[in-house]
């Protein structure tokens, strides 16, 4: 690799890295990310599974429904500051021609990107541990050591999924149009996808097809580990697909965006 390449390559990972620093800071002074990222899903918790009492079970599992709440909350609050975050301040961001000028300098496309989706996984973090706090003092939800640490890993892990479609629907949609498109997707995901309630309530056809929804895969990933056990292989493959999906249209759709540009 010629020296010119190099210095090419440590400028645009310093880039990338300057961009990650930039997107955490500016959600951290942000007090919307405060509320509906980091507080909202903890108090969802209790409103919906704090009730509960532990010895109530999920249908069809042995899994305590506080202990299924606490994941499909834990996923919730990541899903929001990957997914919500990242699509409008993507949107805003093209339309008042700030990405324009980051296309100027030596950060690359693929920078651009990976820095959006790296600083939402990051954002990601602190609602699924908040989640998990409320969990353990309110409702006394217990698990292994290398429980709670898988489940953050699994969980926070998972969230990158969504991240990649954030990213997607941030250069899809036009400033005006972003939020309704978005909450499409958020709601519609996170109902369908077992996180409000357990799917084993729907009718069976649609559970059938929920089975196939990154949400539901997303929340099977926590739920397997908090029954002593490991991530089911059809649902690491499905977020797998999806993210192989969500990643390629984000790229496809930033391509796009630049020759309009």
């Amino acid at each position: 690799m010629s020296t010119q390449s190099t210095m090419s390559t440590r400028s645009a990972n310093a880039g990338t890295y300057q961009l990650v620093k930039l997107e955490i800071g500016r959600a951290r002074r942000n007090k919307k990310y405060l509320f509906f990222t980091v507080l909202y899903p903890a108090a969802l918790f209790l409103m919906l599974g704090g009730t509960l009492d532990g010895t109530t079970k999920v249908q069809g599992t042995e899994l305590a429904m506080p202990a299924f709440y606490m994941v499909a909350m834990a996923s919730f609050g990541a899903l929001t500051a990957v997914l919500m975050g990242n699509s409008e301040r993507i949107a805003k961001e093209r339309e008042k021609g700030w990405v324009r000028q980051l296309r100027l300098t030596a950060l690359p496309g693929h920078g651009y990107v990976l820095a959006k989706t790296a600083s939402a996984g990051v954002l990601s973090l602190p609602a699924i541990l908040v989640v998990f706090a409320v969990a353990a003092g309110a409702k006394g939800v217990r698990f292994e050591a290398w429980q709670w640490l898988a489940l953050t890993g699994a969980i926070w892990a998972g969230s990158l999924v969504f991240a990649a479609l954030g990213v997607a629907i941030g250069y899809l949609a036009s400033g005006d149009t972003v939020r309704p498109i978005t909450m499409l997707f958020y709601f519609g995901l996170s109902i369908l996808g077992g996180l409000w309630m357990p799917t084993a309530n729907f009718p069976q056809w649609l559970q059938n097809i929920c089975e196939y929804l990154p949400t539901h895969a997303y929340a099977g990933l926590g739920q397997a580990i908090e029954l002593g056990g490991a991530p089911q292989l059809k649902d690491v493959a499905i977020l797998a697909v999806y993210f192989v999906l969500f990643t390629g249209a984000a790229a496809w759709l930033y391509r796009k965006d630049s020759l309009k540009a």
